[in-house]
């Protein structure tokens, strides 16, 4: 099935419930190669033009669930939200890129998702099209945690995402050389207008993870009415203070004992999670 529209789309889901709707198909092609997937029927999404741009809405920027990350690495969507087009240019070698959508890294919900702690840290929500020619919004962490999910028939439209004017960063920190999954990433949005920094940390839980009281902290020190730099100790301090609170040490023992120590690989991605949330400040502050 291949629908114009959005609400043709929604209708063939409803009609068909077991069908499953696939935009660039990068990751459900994968679970139907390796045969953890066998869907009843498809609904192609790649005909819906409706929802492969960007408009302006109210102080909002408003991107059709259909965009490329390869779109949104361009140089003028860059210019709009910077932090999602470094997470877009980090998403893959080129054929991921052109295939990979927006939609599709949100509904995915893989913990490694290069858009997902961008996202988390913009406060982005999502505009939901259901049957009926229903419209609903939520924010895009509440289906990332899975407080509300999709109903039947249901699809990701579009993605709202404030326009803070503001710088914001984007860090990944991967196996190997080169494009691939992150073992780790880092996301962080200066908010001026509310005097606070948002960082949401990607790859090292099931969903994003904000560390709210780290946010907190760090910007009760930022001059914001001057030139908002901090010492090199603040940022190093602000790193470790998020990695522990993403990957803290094990609770203690109630008899007593020994305490439990983070095996190496933890303990590296603590370090590694450290150094992005430092690197990330430090960048958006310059």
């Amino acid at each position: 099935m291949l629908p114009a529209t959005l609400d043709e789309a929604v209708a063939a889901l409803e009609a068909t419930p077991a069908a499953v709707p696939v935009a660039g198909g990068t990751d459900l092609m994968t679970e139907v190669n390796s045969g953890l997937l066998r869907p009843a029927a498809l609904v192609g999404l790649g005909r819906i033009s409706e929802i492969r741009g960007w408009e302006y809405q109210d102080g909002h920027a408003l991107l059709g669930a259909g965009l490329t990350h390869a779109r949104m690495g361009r140089p003028d969507f860059a210019a709009l939200i910077p932090a999602l087009a470094a997470a877009a240019r980090a998403a893959g070698p080129p054929q991921i890129r052109n295939a990979g959508t927006l939609g599709g890294n949100i509904v995915t919900a893989s913990p490694t998702g290069d858009a997902l702690p961008v996202l988390a840290a913009l406060e982005a929500t999502l505009l939901i099209a259901g049957p009926g020619g229903a419209r609903r919004e939520i924010p895009v962490s509440h289906l990332l945690t899975g407080l509300e999910m999709l109903g039947p028939g249901e699809l990701v439209g579009y993605v709202r995402v404030p326009l803070l004017h503001a710088p914001q960063t984007f860090l990944k920190a991967t196996g190997r050389t080169g494009p691939g999954r992150a073992l780790a990433s880092v996301a962080v949005v200066l908010d001026p207008a509310r005097r606070g920094v948002r960082c949401a940390v990607g790859a090292v839980a099931p969903m994003p993870l904000r560390p709210l009281e780290a946010e907190q902290w760090v910007a009760s020190l930022i001059d914001w009415d001057g030139q908002r730099a901090l010492a090199p100790e603040v940022l190093t301090a602000f790193g470790d203070y998020v990695a522990m609170a993403c990957i803290p040490d094990p609770p203690v023992p109630e008899d007593g004992g020994e305490p439990p120590v983070l095996p190496p690989a933890a303990l590296h991605v603590r370090r590694t999670v450290a150094t992005l949330a430092r690197r990330g400040l430090g960048r958006a502050l310059a």
